[in-house]
Order: structure tokens, then C-alpha cells, then sequence
């Protein structure tokens, strides 16, 4: 047989070979209008094109709202129900596309914070927040800064209006702003950073933590020498700008300064990395203002005149691990299914703050249900210790009232609060989710003030991108 006739025949061989697997596997159909409407990024699409050419050219914003009805069931302060909101609004500049000038970002945020307030101080009475949503209601400046890189992009400077959220303590796996899994406030940043607020019913000092949504000055400063490992530093002002505007820019010597500073570690985080990843922090948190302190403070809220002794500065430290347990698939999975663990311990003195040691830790696991590979189930505990001296102030306090003839003002003496949190966010689209929440809060408050009972809640969520 010729060359050419055998080539012929093999050719008519593959492509009978071919013909044949095209019948039994037919083309899957057309994706319907629907379809592409649900797989869309946002709801309101690509604007026909505005979005993504405003993207190519350096401009990219989003719009964000989170709405939820947080239920008390059982406990706590009263039981009962009501509704909380708020849209979030961002605009990003990026100076390379915009003006071709290397690693510049511009940044602004802002809140429109509104529904019924506020659910935990009214229903639950507990310090760690069961709803992301709990704030004061207003229409305010949330962020505005600008980040420039230098030397091969291994240094970066940002300033401006900052929220220490956005760098510091920052989950990567288990719950972010990105990926919100837990509603309780401590899950998305720990309870024991707050302790540099004034406690309610001490003398006012005037300082506390620039957090979502309260922005302060300040300015941060990132050394990445290797796309490993990390170090930062950042200064902010020691008082947060809890105007309804958000617009007070004020720097005061009598507010002091909050410095912060974090290692980091990232294992398995780049591209050729086969294994499990994971994001290891150790950082260290620093206001020079000066704080009461606690026994003082408690014993001067009962025996008004009691002398408070004041402490000139207050100091934590942290560490948070999380890591990859299990993967469903390889790295190339875009839902990136499977089992995530994370563990974080802080701690503070306990002279001169409410909580002296917080231990919050769970697991989330993405994808657990066929064909619902975007949705996340967690599992989260925490554990805040009150001071000691706390305590110990009740004690005495109680052992004097009793001496004067007097019941004890104590019942039960201040020890922790602990939450459980089981949630599950369901991915309905791209741009929409529905997430239940049911959470277990033991000794709302601490027993500091009160002896409150342990509450159920349970919390519906939905969240739109537009």
C-alpha cells in the first residue's frame, strides 16, 4: 500500500474516531441568559463595558450592601428581633494604568451604616458583638488613604485616614471582609485589640482602636523581602474618629499614639507551592496614653471619691495561625474547596484593661456539598478572660458593703465570656448570599456588671455586590 494511501486511511480512521466521541458526548448547550446573569460578578453586570474599561485605565470601585436580622432567642437582656444595614462604597486608583507612575494606590471608603440600633447592648449585653452590623447609624468617610512602593516593590508607605483592620491581625483563610464566614464581631477582629477603649463608668481618656468603621490617622510602613515572610510597623492616632461623619482628622498629645507591629509568615502561598498553605502572625500592639486602672476604676464606681490610679501606657501581643487541613482538589480549584483551621491567642495586662486574655479558634470548610462548591460551613469558639483584678476588686468591694451591714453589690463575680458559633453562607450567585448564623453566648458581659444569662441568637444575612 502507498504512503499516501495509508495516510489517507488513517486519517479517515481518526476522524470516523472523532465523529464518534462527538455523538456520544454531545456539546453541552448554550449557557441561557439567566445563566450569565447569575455567574455575572456584580448585579448590576459590566455596566456594557463601562466597568471593565474603567478597570484597564485604573479606576475600579464596588458597591457592597450587607443587610441582617439578628434574633435573640433566649437570654441575655430581653429577647426580640430587629433589622441592621449598611452599604459600602470604595474607589481605587491605580497609578500605573491611570498615569503609568509605578505602585501607587489611592484608596477612599465609605459607610452608609442604617437599620434598627443597637442589638447587643439592648438584647444580649455582651462584649464581643454577635452582629457585624452593630454600629450607630450614618453616612461617613470610612478610609481614605494612598500607598506608594519603592525598591523593586519589597517597601511599601501608605498614610492617610486608616482602619488598623485593614493590615494588622488580618484573616486570610478563615474570615474576612472579602469572605465574611462568622457574624460575631470577635471572629472578623479579636475583642481583646478593643481594650484600649475607656471602660464604661471609669473617667474619660480619650483613646481607643481606629477599627471598621472608625478610621484615625495614621501611617503604615511593609517590608517584604520575600513573598514569604513580612514586616510592618504602623502608627495611628490614639483616638478614632467616631464622629457620625467620619470627617474629624485630629491629632491631640492628650489621645496618645497606637503603634502596632506584626511578623508574618506565609506557607504555600505561591504559585509552584504544591503543598497545603498556610499564614502564620506575631505582632504587638502599643498605646502611650494614659489608662485607669481597673481596680481603682471599679472600686471608684461603687464608692464615688475613691482615689483611681492611672498606668501611662498600655500594651497586648498576638498570634494567629490558620492553615490548609485538606483540599478537596489541587490549587488550580478557583472555589479552592476544603477543610481550613485557624487558632489565635492575645493577651494584655491585667491592671490597667477589662479582658486580659483572649483565645478564639474553629474551622471552615469550603465546599462541603456536592455541587454547592462556594459555600462555606464554619465552626467558631472564643473564650475572653476578664482582669484579675476585676475580680478582685468585686471581692473586696462585696467584703466592705457586707462589713457596713449591706448586701454583697456582686452576685457572681466577673470571670469570661464565650461564644460558640456555627454559620453557614450559601452562595446563591456570584454577586448574592444568604448566611444563618445561630450563636451560644455564655456570660454576656463577663459578669463585670451584671450577672446576665446565657443567650441564643440566631442571625440571617444577605449580601449583595453591585
Amino acid at each position: 500500500m502507498k504512503p499516501e494511501t495509508l495516510g489517507a486511511l488513517g486519517g479517515a480512521i481518526l476522524l470516523a474516531m472523532a465523529s464518534a466521541v462527538r455523538a456520544d458526548n454531545p456539546a453541552p448547550p448554550p449557557e441561557s441568559s439567566f445563566m450569565r446573569f447569575c455567574e455575572q460578578d456584580y448585579l448590576l453586570g459590566d455596566w456594557g463595558g463601562v466597568r471593565t474599561n474603567l478597570s484597564n485605565h485604573g479606576i475600579d470601585f464596588e458597591f457592597f450592601y450587607a443587610g441582617s436580622v439578628p434574633n435573640n432567642l433566649d437570654g441575655g437582656l430581653k429577647t426580640g428581633s430587629l433589622y441592621q444595614g449598611a452599604l459600602l462604597m470604595t474607589l481605587d486608583l491605580d497609578s500605573d494604568k491611570l498615569v503609568g507612575y509605578h505602585g501607587g494606590t489611592f484608596h477612599v471608603g465609605s459607610l452608609w451604616l442604617n437599620g434598627a440600633k443597637p442589638f447587643s447592648d439592648d438584647y444580649v449585653g455582651d462584649l464581643n458583638k454577635v452582629n457585624l452590623l452593630d454600629f450607630p447609624n450614618s453616612l461617613r468617610l470610612w478610609e481614605l488613604w494612598y500607598q506608594q512602593k519603592f525598591f523593586d516593590d519589597h517597601w511599601s508607605f501608605k498614610f492617610g485616614d486608616l482602619v488598623v483592620d485593614d493590615d494588622f491581625i488580618v484573616p486570610e483563610y478563615y474570615n474576612s471582609l472579602a469572605s465574611i464566614n462568622f457574624l460575631n464581631q470577635t471572629f472578623f477582629y479579636p475583642t481583646m485589640a478593643f481594650d484600649v477603649y475607656d471602660i464604661p463608668g471609669f473617667p474619660p481618656r480619650n483613646h481607643g482602636l481606629p477599627s471598621t468603621p472608625n478610621a484615625a490617622p495614621g501611617a503604615v510602613l511593609r517590608w517584604d523581602p520575600a513573598p514569604q515572610f513580612y514586616a510592618q510597623a504602623a502608627v495611628y492616632s490614639g483616638d478614632p474618629d467616631q464622629s457620625s461623619s467620619g470627617t474629624r482628622f485630629n491629632l491631640s498629645q492628650n489621645e496618645g499614639a497606637l503603634s502596632y507591629f506584626e511578623i508574618g509568615y506565609r506557607l504555600n502561598q505561591q504559585k509552584d507551592d504544591t503543598g497545603p498553605g498556610g499564614s502564620y502572625k506575631l505582632g504587638a500592639w502599643f498605646h502611650t496614653g494614659d489608662f485607669d486602672d481597673v481596680y481603682d476604676g471599679l472600686t471608684a464606681a461603687v464608692f464615688p471619691g475613691s482615689p483611681v490610679g492611672l498606668h501611662e501606657y498600655n500594651y497586648g501581643l498576638y498570634l494567629l495561625a490558620e492553615q490548609q487541613l485538606y483540599r478537596e482538589q489541587g490549587k488550580a480549584d478557583p472555589a479552592q474547596q476544603g477543610l481550613a483551621g485557624f487558632f489565635r491567642v492575645a493577651g494584655a495586662p491585667a491592671g490597667r484593661n477589662l479582658a486580659q486574655l483572649g483565645v478564639d479558634g474553629g474551622f471552615v470548610y469550603k465546599g462541603l456539598f456536592p455541587k454547592r462548591d462556594w459555600d462555606t460551613l464554619g465552626l467558631g469558639l472564643s473564650y475572653l478572660q476578664i482582669s484579675d483584678d476585676i475580680r478582685r476588686a468585686q471581692r473586696d468591694v462585696n467584703a466592705t458593703v457586707v462589713g457596713l451591714g449591706g448586701s454583697p453589690p456582686f452576685a457572681k463575680l466577673a470571670d469570661y465570656e464565650g461564644v460558640i458559633e456555627v454559620s453557614y453562607k450559601a452562595q446563591m450567585t456570584a454577586w448574592w448570599t444568604i448566611q444563618p448564623s445561630l450563636q451560644r453566648v455564655f456570660h454576656p458581659g463577663g459578669r463585670v456588671s451584671a450577672d446576665i444569662p446565657d443567650a441564643w441568637v440566631f442571625i440571617v444575612q444577605t449580601t449583595l455586590r453591585f
